[in-house]
């Protein structure tokens, strides 16, 4: 009964870990976003599109999605995540 009781509280600490991954993932994704958008707003498209910071998130965005993939967090939410993320690179 000891043993039941550890294995429920260890699946349960993966299960909040899981989330917590994915949630950083859209924040991490949204505020790579919004900063490009902030610097389009002050600086002009122009200038976004001439720096090298637009390629870089885009590098730092698949990595993102290639950590949620590792950790494999629910395939629904994550199928929704990829397509968000991924239709903003494009």
């Amino acid at each position: 009964m000891h043993i039941t009781k550890g294995m429920n509280e260890n699946k349960e600490i993966l299960n909040r870990l899981e989330d917590l991954i994915f949630i950083n993932s859209i924040i991490a994704t949204e505020l790579i976003r919004i900063t490009e958008n902030t610097v389009g707003m002050f600086h002009g498209e122009e200038f976004l599109n001439s720096s090298a910071c637009k390629p870089e998130h885009n590098l730092l965005n698949q990595k993102i999605i290639q950590i949620l993939k590792k950790y494999q967090i629910d395939k629904e939410s994550f199928n929704a995540l990829e397509k968000h993320v991924l239709k903003h690179l494009q």
